[in-house]
């Protein structure tokens, strides 16, 4: 991939969280920079989505830290972690099932522009402008009008990606967002996403589909039973037979 990765955007350190006698997460140090796609890889039960779920304020840690651009995010709400620049998304997508696509879009938007702002009419028409143009780069413009209930697999999981690009976040933690996709659908949100991480937002991915792992990583931080196992260029990582043999093992079992 050779892409150079940037300034430290979110650095967890020795980040640690147990549920009963489990350790989900023992002692995680990891940071995620600027310009690169690094993807959270490792068997079920790693603890991927508790670190997510720890940066985003949803858990709160028993131990250690999480710096964003160097403030401790330990202790916020998780729309006081979402106004600072950090988005999500969800397995279970979250989308408002009922309202149409423009509507879930704008709604991201609108939360984030209270009414009473200044900017009226010129910043409601940019708004809508900026809609416009995210519904083109996720190929849903066809698909506008149309209630999120009655999107197919694939279009709403583009729309869960409209959402946030919809935001002013500048670091995007995405939950396995590509599984599921048929062949024509990755290439589009590949490229999409690679068209975003050069406009300068960070991605943090967790996924289980190894081509996709290969197609999409500039860094993999790999993680076993709560523990980081290794952090690197994902040849080295992907090449290890140690954590190959605890990755498949897993697949195999």
């Amino acid at each position: 991939m050779g892409h150079v990765a940037g300034d430290v955007l979110l650095s967890l350190r020795g980040l640690s969280k147990s549920f009963g006698g489990v350790k989900a997460s023992d002692q995680v140090s990891l940071d995620l920079r600027s310009g690169i796609i690094t993807t959270l890889v490792g068997p079920n039960g790693a603890g991927k989505t508790t670190l997510f779920n720890m940066v985003t304020g949803h858990l709160v840690p028993d131990a250690g830290d999480i710096l964003w651009q160097g403030q401790s995010l330990v202790g916020k709400s998780p729309w006081q972690i979402s106004r600072l620049g950090i988005a999500r998304t969800f397995q279970d997508l979250r989308l408002f099932d009922h309202m149409t696509v423009r509507e879930n879009v704008l709604t991201v938007m609108e939360s984030s522009a209270w009414l009473w702002q200044p900017g009226g009419s010129a910043a409601s028409r940019a708004r809508r402008e900026r809609v416009e143009a995210i519904l083109e780069a996720t190929g849903l413009t066809h698909k506008a009008g149309v209630r999120a209930i009655d999107l197919a697999y694939a279009e709403r999981k583009f729309l869960s990606l409209a959402r946030v690009m919809a935001t002013p976040a500048r670091i995007w933690l995405l939950d396995e967002p590509a599984s599921g996709l048929d062949r024509g659908s990755y290439e589009r949100f590949i490229e999409l996403l690679r068209k975003e991480v050069r406009q300068g937002v960070t991605v943090c991915i967790i996924e289980h589909n190894l081509d996709i792992v290969i197609g999409i990583s500039d860094r993999i931080a790999f993680l076993d039973q709560g523990r980081l196992l290794a952090d690197d260029e994902p040849s080295r990582v992907l090449n290890d037979p140690r954590l190959a043999a605890i990755y498949f093992g897993d697949m195999a079992a």
